[in-house]
């Protein structure tokens, strides 16, 4: 079949309608277009592996080419529903799927193995609408702020490293086996918070993403001791119910980092060394708490986070624990969403069961439905595989949205000159073809977080190209994350210097006022809080985009290159104004709209 021309796009209602991730029994019609009267089929592959196929209806074109299409209806196929084309030709076969790179749209023929289409199914989802619109700000507490009027930093832990000045460079001290000797502390704490409260309002942030607040050793808290207290160097319980209070009268909401994967060794779950009255799992086979952990030979050899033995790996679906986070009276969920809290954000979340994501996703819906709950997922939340298990991620019943590491690597990838904007394209409408649209919309859009290095850093320093980022960040669809002190303009490497003081005094002044700028030009606009996603095909060095909610219209120019650039392709007719610079303004003709954008520089136009 050499001579045989096939078409399917999956990102254009021409083929596949409606576009998209799709709820669970609606029906989706699929076409494909060939130029040879042949024999063609449709198999489906559901989320449990099951295979089915089925004929397609042919119909002639006055182009002499021929439609096939079937209507597929998906109440019972809910998850990832896959298919690909059979093309028969007499004794002649091939198959159409979707193109190798998996990115959906335009597909490729394959003699075997075809690269499926997905479809995403998924129960109806609500998510709040003080998310979705929202600008989160993420402190690593230690780092952010003392707001003890002395600068004494309260209950030091034993052996620890305090630094002499805020401004230190953050390091680890190891002993020769390369595991943390001293954990290190600079003193910031929840007062400190609640004294910033009016510069991260005044920054146009309204939900703080607080890394996790409870006991334990560390500096970062990701490995828990307590669940049920906050750490004495951060402050107290009712200081952080004062937290919640003060934010949320000022407009702001708070989101718990949390780990329930594993807890610290030194917790008095576990009690590896002692320093708790509890008798932890490590010190007697008969704790209440022992059933939690994996053991393979007690008490020396225990299933741990990477193989990290200070980090004990726990049994997330064993009773007691469910009953201790989850489901009881006083549950760890039930306590701290009672003091304020606004949403949980689920670290190392493919650690984590199905069926526990869902029980906590229940329980959050029960004692506030305006409760979210996201996701700590570096790929592809809608089709994500961990453990060899294809996860349920977005499928209505766990997470609300995750973390869009895709898309920040993508946007850094172009920035930086390694691929051109109509891979960029394809990049973003996977995304946006996999996702619910709840939570393509509600995606957490990161450029950096702590565990990832500085943003600035990354660019080597070049303000001008971060500007561009930061510009895309805020106005493609998604919640934008500012990871504290990246509008400050703070350096950094790998962990830990990635998590470096915030620099109170000395921040870089002409960034902080972008932030500023571009902050405020996103709550100022519905169009970009929840506006429909065009992306525009334009010169290889320029990323364009409308976002377009009801009769707004803004549209998004960014110019990666070093030469002024014609945009000939964008059809524009009526008034528009550049958001960045309100003396600039514009009058379009429509197909004879030419638009000049600079070097290395960007519009934001609204229709006016």
């Amino acid at each position: 079949m050499n001579d045989i021309q096939v078409l399917h796009d999956s990102q254009s209602i021409r083929f596949r309608r409606p576009f998209g991730a799709v709820e669970a029994g609606q029906k989706v019609k699929i076409s494909i277009n060939i130029n040879k009267d042949i024999i063609v089929a449709i198999e489906l592959i559901k989320f449990d592996g099951t295979k089915m196929n089925m004929g397609m209806n042919k119909e002639y074109l006055n182009n002499g080419e021929f439609k096939y299409s079937v209507e597929i209806d998906t109440s019972d196929a809910l998850g990832i529903l896959e298919y690909y084309f059979i093309l028969i030709d007499g004794y002649d076969r091939v198959y159409y799927g979707n193109n190798d790179n998996h990115l959906g749209g335009v597909g490729q023929i394959y003699t075997y193995n075809p690269v499926p289409y997905q479809i995403t199914v998924y129960e109806k989802s609500f998510v709040p609408r003080w998310y979705k619109e929202g600008v989160i700000y993420h402190i690593l507490i230690d780092r952010f702020y003392n707001g003890n009027e002395n600068k004494i930093i309260d209950n030091i832990k034993g052996n620890s490293f305090i630094y002499g000045r805020w401004d230190d460079s953050p390091m680890y001290i190891r002993d020769s086996f390369g595991k943390i000797a001293r954990w290190d502390f600079y003193g910031g704490n929840l007062k400190g918070i609640i004294k910033k409260l009016d510069y991260i309002k005044e920054l146009g942030a309204n939900i703080i993403k607080l890394s996790p607040i409870f006991k334990s050793p560390s500096c970062h808290k990701y490995d828990t001791a307590d669940y049920e207290i906050v750490d004495e160097m951060f402050g107290t319980n009712g200081e952080f119910r004062e937290l919640c209070k003060v934010a949320n009268s000022k407009g702001i909401k708070i989101i718990l980092d949390i780990v329930l994967s594993y807890t610290s060794s030194d917790s008095k779950y576990f009690n590896k060394l002692g320093n708790y009255d509890d008798v932890g799992a490590y010190n007697s086979p008969n704790s209440r708490f022992y059933d939690w952990y994996k053991f393979i030979t007690y008490p020396y050899r225990y299933e741990s986070w990477w193989g990290m033995d200070d980090r004990p790996n726990v049994n997330s679906m064993q009773k007691e624990y469910v009953d201790y986070i989850i489901s009881g009276d006083n549950s760890i969920i039930n306590k701290w969403t009672d003091m304020g809290v606004s949403g949980w954000f689920l670290n190392v979340t493919d650690e984590l069961p199905d069926e526990f994501i869902e029980l906590i996703r229940k329980k959050i819906g029960e004692i506030n439905k305006d409760t979210v709950l996201l996701g700590d997922i570096w790929e592809d939340a809608s089709n994500k595989i961990s453990y060899s298990r294809r996860r349920k991620y977005l499928q209505g019943n766990e997470v609300q949205a995750a973390t869009n590491y895709p898309l920040r690597e993508s946007l850094i990838n172009f920035i930086k000159g390694y691929i051109k904007s109509d891979k960029l394209r394809q990049k973003i409408m996977s995304l946006y073809e996999n996702y619910p649209r709840e939570s393509f919309y509600g995606n957490i859009n990161i450029l950096g977080t702590n565990d990832t290095e500085r943003i600035l850093t990354v660019l080597d320093e070049n303000i001008s190209l971060l500007k561009l980022l930061i510009a895309i960040q805020f106005t493609l669809p998604g919640v934008p994350l500012i990871y504290y002190g990246d509008e400050a303009g703070i350096k950094g490497g790998r962990e830990p210097d990635n998590r470096r003081s915030y620099p109170w005094g000395k921040e870089n002044k002409m960034l902080a006022d972008f932030y500023h700028k571009i902050i405020k030009i996103r709550n100022n606009e519905d169009g970009l809080k929840k506006g429909k996603l065009s992306i525009f095909e334009t010169d290889p060095n320029v990323f364009a985009f409308e976002r377009k909610y009801e009769n707004e219209s803004v549209i998004v120019l960014v110019n990666v290159s070093s030469e002024a650039k014609l945009i000939k392709e964008i059809n524009l007719s009526g008034d528009y104004v550049n958001l960045l610079d309100i003396s600039e303004k514009y009058k379009f003709a429509g197909s004879d709209s030419v638009i000049t954008i600079f070097p290395y520089d960007l519009k934001i136009l609204r229709r006016i």
